[in-house]
């Protein structure tokens, strides 16, 4: 059989896998006695009953053999002993790729129940990066990676729509609350969260956006959503793609550390927390200076800490939790959804089982996207309905966006009577938002904030330098200009400004090496600097430079309070006005 000529992919597929093992990949292959305790614990066997080839040990040897053969003494001594094989046609892998794909929702629940700690859903994982290492997976799966690569998020939503959608929610927020101070805000710097979402929210669910909006006013929270990195979920998770699971995971996290977020806080989705929280830093190889919580933990904090006020009489269904594989069974978040639950809901019933040994929605995994296996994901999907069901509840609540809409599938599949919502919605409905009143404050007295400070403008357009001259001037600063680098660079040693506001794209010396020659002279150095650029793709010619960073960063246009602010911020002076 070894004479057998071997395809292109087959070979590429065994030379990855020797790449990918590590300690709990081979420690699972390695381990299993096949003794059937995953067995009863996999809904997809539950629902296929004398069907063998969805038990969790038959679709793990379809790569244990492939790894006993090559990877393991085993397979090499005694090869027709130990069943190891090898992989040699492209038909082999389109097998495994329905085996990968088709018949596991990387749930885990396997994995709990293995006596001898095997985890299949890790190799599962692996097998779905090798074979997406040569191309071989759902369409689906290709789609939405190719948009998460491309485009920035899973669901191929351009820039210009997310913005509008944050921006359509902000005015309805306003005019819903009557206080202007409820806009959302974007790429606010140095705020105490940066609130991140799962596409699906702007593409077909607005509502929990404006509802996370309408917490985070009544708890009174510095906060933000960003422009760009603000999608928290990470197929790389499901496709078994460490290199796409790392570039999506350090927009995220640059993003952070761009605008001096103090935490991330991830709306309600189990997998994108899982990958960002607990898998993104070592795909991303980065470590991170913030914090990073669920919705579900910030939610509750508000409620335990008063800053948020609920009537749960105004949820009277009854309801029931539905855990999501990912929260609970990879993450172990069981409690506090269920605290917050009890605090604005006036009906829980619990179904059975739950936390950890609750059944998948089934459609994690991303099964959501490989519509070629619907019909088996839907028969399934039977062990989640009689599940539900039983609770008698009319409303399932789930903390994940992908279990929301396996839930709603499998309920109209089933034709149950309820609806599936997440706690964003409850907490939001239950909550009491308090009228603000305005408290009458003495006149102040306008004083120059930035009197007495020098600030060196160095930018090719000659509107940009009118407008900050004026708006920098109009605040008491004395503003000198530079149109170029070479320019700016001597004004800079000249006039040791107290700020530097520094274009990139320039004629000449660029904005990037501008300010590497700043960092490198010891008599520039100390000179505080803020990159104003109209195009933010050429960042990294600042970032990615062997210097200390600047102190801040604005995309044009820039309007005057956004100037004043960053400016006040990194010169750390007061506001404008101070009381008499």
């Amino acid at each position: 059989m070894e004479a057998m000529q071997r395809s292109y992919k087959a070979q590429k597929v065994i030379d990855r896998m020797a790449k990918k093992l590590n300690r709990q990949i081979a420690g699972s292959l390695a381990a299993c006695v096949h003794c059937g305790m995953c067995t009863e614990s996999c809904h997809y066997v539950l629902a296929n009953p004398g069907d063998p080839t969805y038990a969790p040990a038959y679709k793990a040897d379809r790569v244990r053999k492939i790894f006993k053969r090559h990877f393991d003494w085993t397979g090499r001594v005694i090869p027709w002993w130990v069943k190891a094989d090898s992989v040699y046609t492209d038909e082999e892998l389109e097998e495994l790729k329905d085996i990968a794909f088709g018949k596991c929702t990387n749930c885990r629940r396997c994995s709990l129940n293995c006596p001898m700690g095997v985890d299949f859903a890790v190799v599962n994982r692996m097998t779905r990066g090798l074979l997406v290492h040569v191309g071989i997976m759902p369409k689906g799966v290709a789609v939405v990676s190719k948009d998460q690569w491309e485009i920035g998020n899973q669901m191929g939503v351009l820039k210009e729509d997310y913005l509008d959608t944050i921006q359509w929610m902000s005015e309805e927020l306003v005019d819903t609350l009557g206080d202007p101070g409820a806009a959302i805000p974007i790429d606010k710097n140095g705020c105490a969260v940066m609130y991140t979402i799962n596409p699906r929210e702007v593409k077909y669910d607005p509502r929990t956006i404006s509802d996370a909006a309408k917490i985070f006013y009544a708890a009174e929270e510095s906060w933000t959503m960003p422009s760009e990195g603000w999608d928290m979920t990470n197929f790389g998770l499901f496709s078994g793609d460490d290199e796409l699971g790392g570039a999506v995971a350090r927009r995220v996290f640059e993003k952070a550390a761009e605008i001096r977020a103090k935490c991330v806080v991830m709306s309600e989705c189990g997998h994108g927390y899982r990958s960002t929280r607990c898998e993104g830093q070592n795909w991303a190889g980065m470590d991170v200076q913030f914090e990073m919580e669920s919705s579900v933990v910030t939610m509750l904090r508000y409620l335990r800490d008063g800053r948020i006020k609920v009537d749960r009489s105004k949820n009277t269904l009854p309801v029931t939790y539905h855990d999501s594989c990912n929260n609970a069974r990879s993450c172990g978040m069981f409690e506090e959804p269920r605290e917050l639950l009890g605090l604005v809901a006036a009906d829980f019933r619990e179904m059975y089982p739950n936390r950890a040994e609750n059944y998948c929605c089934t459609g994690g995994g991303g099964a959501m996207s490989m519509s070629e296996y619907t019909p088996q994901r839907l028969k399934s999907a039977k062990v989640k309905a009689d599940q539900l069901r039983a609770t008698g509840a009319k409303v399932v609540v789930t903390s994940c966006h992908n279990c929301v809409d396996g839930l709603t599938d499998l309920i109209r599949h089933y034709k149950l009577d309820m609806k599936v919502t997440q706690l964003v919605n409850l907490v939001a409905d239950a909550l009491v938002v308090e009228k603000r009143v305005a408290v009458p404050v003495p006149k102040a007295v306008p004083v120059a904030a930035l009197a007495g400070r020098t600030i060196l403008v160095i930018d090719d357009e000659p509107d940009v330098r009118a407008f900050l001259t004026a708006v920098l001037e109009d605040n008491g600063a004395k503003v000198v200009t530079a149109a170029d680098g070479d320019e700016g660079l001597a004004l800079a040693r000249k006039e040791k400004p107290d700020l530097v506001t520094l274009d990139i794209s320039m004629p000449g010396k660029d904005g990037g090496k501008v300010f590497e020659a700043m960092r490198r002279d010891p008599d520039l150095r100390s000179i505080r600097v803020c990159v104003i650029t109209g195009r933010p793709e050429l960042r990294k010619l600042i970032y990615e430079r062997p210097v200390p960073p600047p102190e801040g960063y604005l995309d044009k246009p820039v309007s005057e309070e956004t100037l004043l602010t960053n400016v006040r911020k990194i010169l750390e002076v007061a506001g404008d006005q101070k009381a008499h």
